[in-house]
């Protein structure tokens, strides 16, 4: 193990190191996507399939205080007008340090004219950070909130019990709720080439709109990340401690259900046009079906990617997940992407036409880019993504590829196909996005599993035959085939870039259809926002009504 270690750091050495990095700039692809031109530059080898980026990157630091500074026209103001639109409310810098605080409002009221509901949302929430010398960072942020929603999003809370991807919902009317979110991130560098973070948070990998291996989606967890950006190579290894309500109301009384899991991925820019990148993620538990302690498995401390899975292909009863990432940057204002996500896999029926229920897995391809048209600030993305039935599912419900209640991967969990465009324009202030959105999945059905619900175990297929566990004739869509059509357009007026307070109006246009039941939802919005965070609307159910 020594040598393995030694020979990783003269590698490290040899490719060369990068520059100290700390500052997180918490991700959402509405932000992000304003540094596509640079992030995907044909004359650059940007790490960009990791995220949050770190905001004190060389390639990005241009363009990130441009956008951080909008408004910012280097005239005297007042200090009522300097706090609005270009600080934030406490903004101090002295020699060798920052400090920061903000309120974040989130304040909005609308109407599903289908359903003939009012909605509101009512959230308040602060957040502190800064930096000390240029080795370490930290932020801290937190909201209160409470909302009614469309019967669609009541519908997700209730089957799931989380408002989606922050926190557990507690519920004061038919369609309205209560609940906490909070994040905290402190990252170092103690060195050029290492940054050492810990806290609560989400990580994503991929360079699409989704992500078929981990993805913003799922609550905040508690992680210890090491990140080591040497030379063309940024790798990752990430410690996590995961909740799972749905294993603990499986479980007998009195037992206390928790997961570890642990994530590796390594992101290598081969040229300025092509990336590529290899992920692996092993989830383990602390406590078995029955109730009985399981020792802590010191092998999970070794950073080394794949090693981990190699040993649950063994015999390990840990569920190991693996996949790869690819980029190629057609042009400066075109680029190819994709993922393949492995769940499980069974070599005799991987390449027939068999359905095996055993082959489990998940990809994405799609194509994004800045200047659509010639047309500077207008940027876009179109993708496909599609998991077979019973991906992300496992033996035994505490294993599943999920953290408190939700998938950590794409957010519609198995059995799903889905084709997704978004446009982006961004003029001065004014901020304009549209998504259109296209699913196919299929439901259970008749108290039979067919694959979508990861919460569900794989052993217990619909198709198997008697007695066997074994499952043939699975394709994507089975069960109860619905068909998803997503439409949303926004339009926002940055107030302040600093932490995107924003005025904002909306419109969502949703269907839900299948031989059971038709939802429909056409849902007008208009509030104040603020914060970076990514708010997901465009939810699948896991079970029929």
């Amino acid at each position: 193990m020594k040598k393995v270690f030694s020979s990783i750091f003269l590698l490290f050495s040899i490719i060369g190191v990068a520059h100290a990095q700390s500052e997180y700039q918490p991700y959402s692809y509405q932000f992000y996507q304003k540094l596509n031109e640079d992030v995907y530059s044909t004359s650059t080898r940007q790490h960009s399939s990791l995220r949050p980026f770190f905001a004190d990157d060389s390639l990005l630091k241009h363009h990130y205080d441009s956008l951080m500074n909008l408004g910012n026209d280097g005239k005297q103001h007042s200090w009522g007008y300097r706090k609005l639109f270009t600080e934030h409310l406490i903004d101090v810098k002295g020699a060798n340090s920052t400090f920061y605080a903000d309120l974040l409002p989130d304040f909005g009221i609308g109407r599903d004219i289908s359903g003939q509901l009012n909605t509101n949302t009512v959230s308040l929430g602060a957040q502190i950070g800064g930096t000390i010398g240029n080795k370490l960072y930290y932020n801290v942020s937190g909201y209160q909130s409470s909302a009614e929603v469309p019967e669609y999003l009541s519908t997700y809370i209730n089957q799931v019990g989380i408002v989606p991807g922050q926190a557990y919902a507690r519920t004061y009317s038919t369609y309205g709720y209560d609940w906490s979110y909070i994040t905290a991130t402190v990252s170092y560098t103690p060195v050029k080439y290492l940054n050492i973070s810990a806290g609560r948070d989400k990580t994503f990998i991929g360079d699409g709109y989704r992500s078929e291996l981990l993805s913003d989606f799922a609550s905040p967890y508690p992680f210890f990340k090491l990140t080591a950006t040497l030379g063309n190579v940024r790798y990752m290894a990430m410690w996590a401690d995961m909740n799972d309500p749905v294993a603990q109301a499986n479980a007998g009384d009195n037992i206390t259900r928790k997961k570890l899991a642990v994530f590796h991925y390594l992101d290598w820019s081969v040229s300025n046009r092509v990336s590529l990148g290899f992920f692996d993620a092993v989830i383990s538990y602390t406590v078995d079906d029955a109730g009985h302690s399981r020792p802590f498995d010191f092998t999970y401390l070794n950073p080394i990617i794949f090693l981990r899975p190699l040993e649950a292909s063994n015999g390990s009863p840990d569920n190991a997940l693996i996949g790869a990432t690819a980029k190629y940057k057609i042009t400066d204002n075109i680029t190819a992407y994709g993922q393949f996500a492995l769940d499980e896999f069974q070599s005799k029926d991987f390449f027939s036409n068999t359905g095996s229920s055993r082959n489990k897995y998940a990809w994405q391809f799609g194509f994004r880019g800045s200047e659509l048209f010639s047309v500077k600030g207008l940027n876009y993305l179109f993708e496909y993504n599609t998991a077979k039935p019973f991906t992300y599912s496992e033996r035994s419900y505490i294993e599943n590829y999920s953290d408190n209640g939700e998938p950590l991967a794409h957010p519609w969990g198995a059995n799903f196909r889905e084709w997704v465009g978004l446009l982006n324009y961004s003029y001065k202030r004014f901020d304009f996005s549209g998504e259109a959105d296209f699913g196919r999945y299929g439901f259970d059905m008749d108290g039979e599993n067919f694959g979508k619900d990861i919460f569900e175990l794989y052993t217990d297929p619909a198709r198997a035959a008697p007695h066997s566990g074994l499952s043939y004739g699975n394709y994507t869509g089975q069960g109860l085939t619905t068909n998803l059509v997503y439409l949303e357009g926004k339009i926002a007026y940055l107030l302040n870039p600093k932490y995107n307070l924003r005025i904002e109006l909306g419109g969502i246009y949703r269907t839900e259809d299948n031989a059971q039941f038709r939802d429909r939802t056409t849902w007008i919005t208009i509030g104040l926002r603020s914060s970076f965070r990514n708010l997901y609307t465009d939810l699948a159910s896991y079970h029929a009504h």
